[in-house]
Protein backbone atom coordinates (compact mmCIF):
# COMPACT_ATOMS: atom_id res chain seq x y z
CA UNK A 1 0.00 0.00 0.00
CA UNK A 2 1.35 3.42 -0.95
CA UNK A 3 1.66 6.21 1.62
CA UNK A 4 2.81 9.80 1.31
CA UNK A 5 6.20 10.70 2.76
CA UNK A 6 8.75 13.52 2.85
CA UNK A 7 11.82 12.21 1.01
CA UNK A 8 15.32 13.68 1.03
CA UNK A 9 16.66 12.70 -2.42
CA UNK A 10 20.24 13.85 -1.75
CA UNK A 11 22.20 15.84 0.84
CA UNK A 12 21.41 19.51 0.39
CA UNK A 13 18.46 18.89 -1.92
CA UNK A 14 14.94 20.07 -1.09
CA UNK A 15 12.50 17.56 0.36
CA UNK A 16 10.03 15.94 -2.03
CA UNK A 17 6.58 14.73 -1.03
CA UNK A 18 6.20 11.36 -2.75
CA UNK A 19 4.07 8.24 -2.69
CA UNK A 20 6.20 5.36 -1.36
CA UNK A 21 5.60 1.64 -1.00
CA UNK A 22 6.12 0.11 2.43
CA UNK A 23 6.64 -3.63 2.92
CA UNK A 24 4.58 -5.65 5.36
CA UNK A 25 6.23 -5.86 8.78
CA UNK A 26 8.68 -8.76 8.96
CA UNK A 27 9.82 -10.63 12.06
CA UNK A 28 10.49 -8.19 14.90
CA UNK A 29 8.91 -5.26 13.08
CA UNK A 30 5.89 -3.03 13.65
CA UNK A 31 3.81 -0.98 11.23
CA UNK A 32 2.57 2.31 12.68
CA UNK A 33 0.05 4.83 11.36
CA UNK A 34 1.41 8.23 12.39
CA UNK A 35 -0.80 10.63 14.31
CA UNK A 36 1.82 13.39 14.48
CA UNK A 37 5.51 14.07 13.92
CA UNK A 38 7.59 16.95 15.25
CA UNK A 39 9.93 18.88 12.97
CA UNK A 40 13.24 18.89 14.83
CA UNK A 41 16.44 20.80 14.08
CA UNK A 42 18.16 17.41 13.75
CA UNK A 43 16.04 16.77 10.64
CA UNK A 44 17.44 19.99 9.20
CA UNK A 45 20.95 18.84 10.16
CA UNK A 46 20.36 15.59 8.30
CA UNK A 47 19.14 17.39 5.20
CA UNK A 48 22.12 19.74 5.00
CA UNK A 49 24.77 17.14 5.80
CA UNK A 50 25.73 18.28 9.31
CA UNK A 51 24.73 14.77 10.36
CA UNK A 52 25.36 12.06 7.80
CA UNK A 53 22.76 9.46 6.81
CA UNK A 54 22.34 7.18 3.79
CA UNK A 55 20.22 8.83 1.09
CA UNK A 56 17.71 8.95 -0.41
CA UNK A 57 15.89 8.82 2.90
CA UNK A 58 12.58 9.52 4.57
CA UNK A 59 13.30 11.97 7.37
CA UNK A 60 11.47 12.49 10.66
CA UNK A 61 12.35 10.93 14.00
CA UNK A 62 9.97 12.47 16.56
CA UNK A 63 6.55 10.85 16.28
CA UNK A 64 3.66 8.96 17.76
CA UNK A 65 0.90 6.85 16.26
CA UNK A 66 -1.13 3.68 16.35
CA UNK A 67 0.10 0.17 15.61
CA UNK A 68 -1.70 -1.29 12.58
CA UNK A 69 0.22 -4.57 12.20
CA UNK A 70 3.03 -6.49 13.85
CA UNK A 71 5.48 -9.08 12.57
CA UNK A 72 6.35 -12.44 13.98
CA UNK A 73 7.74 -12.40 17.51
CA UNK A 74 6.43 -8.98 18.53
CA UNK A 75 4.58 -9.25 21.83
CA UNK A 76 4.96 -5.95 23.69
CA UNK A 77 2.56 -4.07 21.37
CA UNK A 78 -0.47 -5.17 19.34
CA UNK A 79 -2.61 -3.63 16.59
CA UNK A 80 -4.55 -0.70 17.97
CA UNK A 81 -1.93 0.19 20.59
CA UNK A 82 -0.74 3.82 20.79
CA UNK A 83 3.06 4.13 20.67
CA UNK A 84 5.83 6.72 20.82
CA UNK A 85 8.63 6.26 18.29
CA UNK A 86 12.12 5.78 19.76
CA UNK A 87 14.64 6.75 17.10
CA UNK A 88 17.68 5.53 19.08
CA UNK A 89 16.92 2.04 20.44
CA UNK A 90 19.67 0.47 22.51
CA UNK A 91 21.06 -2.96 21.65
CA UNK A 92 21.69 -3.93 25.27
CA UNK A 93 24.96 -5.70 24.46
CA UNK A 94 27.56 -3.10 23.40
CA UNK A 95 30.08 -1.54 25.78
CA UNK A 96 28.01 1.60 26.42
CA UNK A 97 24.85 -0.41 27.10
CA UNK A 98 26.84 -2.60 29.49
CA UNK A 99 27.75 0.54 31.41
CA UNK A 100 24.10 1.57 31.53
CA UNK A 101 24.73 4.46 29.12
CA UNK A 102 22.11 3.38 26.60
CA UNK A 103 21.99 6.82 24.98
CA UNK A 104 25.51 6.12 23.66
CA UNK A 105 24.65 2.70 22.20
CA UNK A 106 27.09 1.86 19.43
CA UNK A 107 24.39 0.15 17.37
CA UNK A 108 21.54 2.61 17.89
CA UNK A 109 21.56 3.93 14.33
CA UNK A 110 22.54 0.83 12.37
CA UNK A 111 18.93 0.52 11.22
CA UNK A 112 19.27 3.75 9.22
CA UNK A 113 21.24 1.85 6.58
CA UNK A 114 18.49 -0.68 5.85
CA UNK A 115 16.11 -0.45 2.89
CA UNK A 116 12.93 0.95 4.36
CA UNK A 117 10.65 1.65 1.40
CA UNK A 118 10.65 2.23 -2.35
CA UNK A 119 9.33 4.90 -4.64
CA UNK A 120 7.03 4.07 -7.56
CA UNK A 121 10.04 3.62 -9.86
CA UNK A 122 11.72 1.20 -7.44
CA UNK A 123 14.25 3.59 -5.89
CA UNK A 124 15.33 2.30 -2.49
CA UNK A 125 14.74 4.61 0.47
CA UNK A 126 16.37 4.56 3.91
CA UNK A 127 14.81 5.62 7.23
CA UNK A 128 16.64 8.83 8.18
CA UNK A 129 16.98 8.13 11.91
CA UNK A 130 15.55 4.63 12.03
CA UNK A 131 11.86 5.52 12.17
CA UNK A 132 11.02 7.65 9.07
CA UNK A 133 8.30 9.61 10.86
CA UNK A 134 7.65 12.09 8.03
CA UNK A 135 5.18 9.67 6.47
CA UNK A 136 1.57 8.67 6.90
CA UNK A 137 2.73 5.19 7.98
CA UNK A 138 6.07 3.59 8.77
CA UNK A 139 7.53 0.14 9.42
CA UNK A 140 10.04 0.10 12.26
CA UNK A 141 11.95 -2.34 14.45
CA UNK A 142 9.85 -3.35 17.44
CA UNK A 143 12.46 -1.79 19.73
CA UNK A 144 11.58 1.59 18.21
CA UNK A 145 7.94 1.35 19.36
CA UNK A 146 7.40 2.33 22.99
CA UNK A 147 3.92 1.82 24.47
CA UNK A 148 2.36 5.19 25.24
CA UNK A 149 1.39 5.46 28.92
CA UNK A 150 -2.32 6.17 29.46
CA UNK A 151 -3.72 9.66 29.77
CA UNK A 152 -1.49 11.34 27.15
CA UNK A 153 -3.08 12.76 23.96
CA UNK A 154 -1.63 10.85 21.01
CA UNK A 155 -0.84 13.94 18.95
CA UNK A 156 1.01 15.68 21.79
CA UNK A 157 2.85 12.43 22.57
CA UNK A 158 5.00 12.85 19.45
CA UNK A 159 7.04 15.45 21.34
CA UNK A 160 8.02 12.88 23.93
CA UNK A 161 10.09 11.07 21.30
CA UNK A 162 12.82 13.71 21.05
CA UNK A 163 12.28 17.29 22.27
CA UNK A 164 11.00 16.39 25.72
CA UNK A 165 13.25 13.41 26.37
CA UNK A 166 16.20 15.58 25.32
CA UNK A 167 15.24 18.70 27.28
CA UNK A 168 14.16 16.83 30.40
CA UNK A 169 17.23 14.61 30.30
CA UNK A 170 19.57 17.57 29.79
CA UNK A 171 18.30 19.06 33.04
CA UNK A 172 17.82 15.95 35.17
CA UNK A 173 20.46 13.54 33.85
CA UNK A 174 23.24 15.50 32.15
CA UNK A 175 23.38 18.79 34.09
CA UNK A 176 21.72 17.33 37.20
CA UNK A 177 20.05 20.61 38.15
CA UNK A 178 19.25 20.82 41.85
CA UNK A 179 16.44 22.77 43.53
CA UNK A 180 17.46 26.36 44.17
CA UNK A 181 20.13 26.52 41.46
CA UNK A 182 20.21 29.15 38.74
CA UNK A 183 19.98 28.03 35.12
CA UNK A 184 20.51 29.68 31.73
CA UNK A 185 19.09 28.05 28.60
CA UNK A 186 20.52 29.15 25.25
CA UNK A 187 17.96 28.61 22.47
CA UNK A 188 14.19 28.64 22.88
CA UNK A 189 13.13 26.26 20.12
CA UNK A 190 11.36 22.99 20.80
CA UNK A 191 14.19 21.44 22.83
CA UNK A 192 14.95 24.74 24.55
CA UNK A 193 11.33 25.19 25.64
CA UNK A 194 11.27 21.62 26.97
CA UNK A 195 14.52 22.39 28.84
CA UNK A 196 12.97 25.50 30.39
CA UNK A 197 9.93 23.54 31.57
CA UNK A 198 12.22 20.86 32.97
CA UNK A 199 14.35 23.42 34.85
CA UNK A 200 11.14 24.70 36.44
CA UNK A 201 10.16 21.14 37.39
CA UNK A 202 13.62 20.69 38.94
CA UNK A 203 12.99 23.69 41.17
CA UNK A 204 15.54 26.12 39.70
CA UNK A 205 15.35 29.46 41.48
CA UNK A 206 16.12 31.60 38.46
CA UNK A 207 15.77 30.50 34.84
CA UNK A 208 17.26 32.76 32.18
CA UNK A 209 16.27 32.12 28.57
CA UNK A 210 18.47 33.40 25.74
CA UNK A 211 17.48 33.55 22.07
CA UNK A 212 17.97 35.68 18.97
CA UNK A 213 14.24 36.23 18.47
CA UNK A 214 12.19 38.70 20.54
CA UNK A 215 9.09 36.81 19.39
CA UNK A 216 9.97 33.86 21.63
CA UNK A 217 9.88 35.74 24.93
CA UNK A 218 6.26 34.92 25.74
CA UNK A 219 6.83 31.25 24.89
CA UNK A 220 9.94 31.13 27.08
CA UNK A 221 8.28 32.82 30.03
CA UNK A 222 5.26 30.53 29.76
CA UNK A 223 7.67 27.58 29.88
CA UNK A 224 9.23 28.81 33.10
CA UNK A 225 11.79 31.50 32.25
CA UNK A 226 12.06 34.20 34.89
CA UNK A 227 14.22 36.35 32.61
CA UNK A 228 14.60 36.68 28.85
CA UNK A 229 17.67 38.01 27.04
CA UNK A 230 18.22 38.66 23.36
CA UNK A 231 21.48 37.01 22.34
CA UNK A 232 24.35 39.46 21.81
CA UNK A 233 28.07 39.87 22.41
CA UNK A 234 27.26 40.92 25.99
CA UNK A 235 24.98 38.00 26.90
CA UNK A 236 27.40 36.40 29.37
CA UNK A 237 27.98 39.76 31.06
CA UNK A 238 24.22 40.32 31.35
CA UNK A 239 23.73 36.89 32.90
CA UNK A 240 26.44 37.57 35.46
CA UNK A 241 24.74 40.87 36.29
CA UNK A 242 21.50 38.97 36.97
CA UNK A 243 23.27 36.53 39.27
CA UNK A 244 25.25 38.76 41.62
CA UNK A 245 28.23 38.84 39.22
CA UNK A 246 28.72 35.11 39.75
CA UNK A 247 27.16 33.51 36.68
CA UNK A 248 24.61 30.71 36.68
CA UNK A 249 25.12 27.35 38.35
CA UNK A 250 24.15 25.60 35.11
CA UNK A 251 24.14 26.77 31.49
CA UNK A 252 22.49 24.54 28.88
CA UNK A 253 23.21 25.24 25.21
CA UNK A 254 20.51 24.05 22.79
CA UNK A 255 21.75 25.66 19.57
CA UNK A 256 24.94 23.91 18.46
CA UNK A 257 27.02 26.95 17.47
CA UNK A 258 30.50 27.81 18.64
CA UNK A 259 29.49 31.33 19.68
CA UNK A 260 26.63 30.15 21.89
CA UNK A 261 28.67 27.32 23.42
CA UNK A 262 31.35 29.84 24.33
CA UNK A 263 28.74 32.27 25.70
CA UNK A 264 27.19 29.51 27.80
CA UNK A 265 30.62 28.65 29.20
CA UNK A 266 31.34 32.32 29.98
CA UNK A 267 27.95 32.69 31.69
CA UNK A 268 28.59 29.77 34.06
CA UNK A 269 29.85 30.52 37.56
CA UNK A 270 33.17 29.34 38.85
CA UNK A 271 32.73 25.62 39.59
CA UNK A 272 29.46 25.44 37.66
CA UNK A 273 28.32 23.14 34.84
CA UNK A 274 27.97 23.89 31.12
CA UNK A 275 26.02 21.29 29.14
CA UNK A 276 25.90 21.27 25.34
CA UNK A 277 22.75 19.78 23.81
CA UNK A 278 22.82 21.44 20.38
CA UNK A 279 24.32 19.56 17.43
CA UNK A 280 26.89 21.66 15.63
CA UNK A 281 28.94 21.07 12.52
CA UNK A 282 32.60 20.10 12.44
CA UNK A 283 33.45 23.65 11.41
CA UNK A 284 32.08 25.02 14.70
CA UNK A 285 35.27 25.11 16.75
CA UNK A 286 35.28 26.34 20.36
CA UNK A 287 38.58 27.39 21.94
CA UNK A 288 39.67 27.64 25.57
CA UNK A 289 43.03 28.47 27.10
CA UNK A 290 44.63 26.26 29.71
CA UNK A 291 44.66 28.93 32.40
CA UNK A 292 40.92 29.62 32.25
CA UNK A 293 40.11 25.91 32.50
CA UNK A 294 42.12 25.78 35.72
CA UNK A 295 40.88 29.08 37.10
CA UNK A 296 37.16 28.68 36.51
CA UNK A 297 36.93 25.03 37.54
CA UNK A 298 33.84 24.63 35.38
CA UNK A 299 32.63 21.35 33.91
CA UNK A 300 31.85 21.24 30.17
CA UNK A 301 29.92 18.19 29.00
CA UNK A 302 28.06 16.96 25.97
CA UNK A 303 24.57 15.54 26.08
CA UNK A 304 23.18 12.91 23.69
CA UNK A 305 19.38 12.44 23.55
CA UNK A 306 19.24 13.97 27.03
CA UNK A 307 21.38 11.11 28.39
CA UNK A 308 18.00 9.42 28.63
CA UNK A 309 16.79 5.85 28.73
CA UNK A 310 13.41 6.19 26.96
CA UNK A 311 11.98 3.02 28.52
CA UNK A 312 12.82 4.36 31.99
CA UNK A 313 12.02 8.03 31.43
CA UNK A 314 8.81 7.85 29.38
CA UNK A 315 6.61 6.81 32.36
CA UNK A 316 8.18 9.61 34.45
CA UNK A 317 7.43 12.18 31.76
CA UNK A 318 3.88 10.86 31.39
CA UNK A 319 3.34 11.38 35.11
CA UNK A 320 4.54 14.98 34.83
CA UNK A 321 2.10 15.52 31.94
CA UNK A 322 -0.85 13.98 33.78
CA UNK A 323 -0.13 16.05 36.91
CA UNK A 324 0.06 19.27 34.88
CA UNK A 325 3.75 19.93 35.54
CA UNK A 326 4.72 19.40 31.90
CA UNK A 327 2.66 21.06 29.16
CA UNK A 328 3.35 19.38 25.82
CA UNK A 329 0.99 21.59 23.83
CA UNK A 330 2.89 24.71 24.97
CA UNK A 331 5.93 23.54 23.00
CA UNK A 332 4.03 23.64 19.69
CA UNK A 333 3.82 26.90 17.79
CA UNK A 334 2.57 25.56 14.46
CA UNK A 335 0.36 22.64 13.43
CA UNK A 336 1.21 21.81 9.84
CA UNK A 337 0.69 19.24 7.11
CA UNK A 338 3.28 16.99 5.50
CA UNK A 339 3.53 19.43 2.58
CA UNK A 340 4.52 22.26 4.94
CA UNK A 341 7.72 20.66 6.28
CA UNK A 342 10.05 22.60 3.90
CA UNK A 343 8.52 25.85 5.17
CA UNK A 344 9.08 24.67 8.74
CA UNK A 345 12.75 24.12 7.88
CA UNK A 346 12.96 27.73 6.66
CA UNK A 347 11.38 28.93 9.91
CA UNK A 348 14.01 27.06 11.95
CA UNK A 349 16.81 28.50 9.83
CA UNK A 350 15.45 31.97 10.57
CA UNK A 351 15.51 31.24 14.31
CA UNK A 352 11.76 31.60 14.69
CA UNK A 353 9.04 29.54 16.32
CA UNK A 354 9.05 26.66 18.75
CA UNK A 355 8.10 23.19 17.54
CA UNK A 356 6.20 22.68 14.30
CA UNK A 357 4.05 19.57 14.54
CA UNK A 358 2.93 17.62 11.47
CA UNK A 359 -0.58 16.37 12.15
CA UNK A 360 -1.74 13.52 9.93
Amino acid sequence: MAVRAAVLPAIGAPLEILAVELPAPGPGQVRVRLAAAGVCHSDLSLSNGTMRVPVPAILGHEGAGTVVAVGEGVTHVAPGAPVVLNWAPSCGTCHACGLGEVWLCADALTGAARVHARTADGTELHPGLNVAAFAEETVIPASCALPLPPGIPLTDAALLGCAVLTGYGAVHHAARVRAGETVAVFGAGGVGLATLQSARIAGASRIIAVDVSPEKEDLARAAGATDYLLASDTTAREIRALTGRQGVDVAIECVGRAVTIRAAWDATRRGGRTTVVGIGGKDQEVTFNALEIFHWGRTLSGCVYGNSDPARDLPVLADHVREGRLDLSALVTDHISLDDIPTAFDTMLAGKGGRALVVF
